[in-house]
């Protein structure tokens, strides 16, 4: 596809013609996950990218002016989105670390325990999580492995490793709560 014929394009689709959107959807969704995918290696967070890319397109079609070829500015708002998604995991990753440091600290240093049974409530709470969550948790907090090496040893994705682990801190957060030392 030329340039003038994406030009043309774009034009139906900011008029709301769907056939036009479609042609441009089945042109370019698959090499646009293909690309997502290799930037962020997740293969369902990629084509959830360029799905809400797509959902995004149409819903702003009238608003958007693409001054360079149609296909520069697929790739390049792919790309975005893929950056603004690593940097959004990154954040995440680390708030679920200081948490988990936080955690640590209260695992090591028995003068900072308030209670005397705290020790007991931990490990109660960690194995009164759902098995595969805790497999994670002990996986990361007690043997030392990295996200991604868990996800390779268990042929999970990161992604799915970070979901586990943020929701057992939550749920230690919430059954330890009534200790001061958290």
């Amino acid at each position: 596809m030329d340039y003038a014929e994406e030009k043309i394009l774009f034009e139906r689709i900011k008029k709301s013609d769907e056939k036009a959107f479609e042609i441009l959807f089945h042109k370019y969704y698959g090499y646009l996950c293909l690309y997502a995918v290799k930037i962020i290696k997740d293969d369902t967070s990629a084509e959830e990218i360029v799905q809400d890319f797509f959902v995004k397109l149409w819903e702003k079609r009238e608003q958007l002016n693409v001054e360079t070829s149609l296909k520069n500015y697929l790739f390049r708002s792919v790309k975005n989105l893929c950056i603004n998604y690593i940097q959004h995991n990154k954040i995440k990753i680390r708030h679920a670390e200081n948490i988990l440091s936080e955690v640590e600290s209260n695992f090591s240093d028995d003068s900072n325990y308030l209670e005397i049974d705290l020790s007991e409530k931990i490990e109660e709470s960690i194995n009164s999580l759902p098995e595969k969550r805790k497999e994670i948790f002990i996986l990361s907090r007690k043997e030392g492995l990295k996200y991604h090496e868990i996800a390779q040893k268990l042929n999970i994705s990161i992604k799915t490793v970070e979901t586990q682990m943020s929701l057992a801190i939550k749920t230690l957060r919430d059954k330890l709560k009534n200790y001061t030392s958290f």
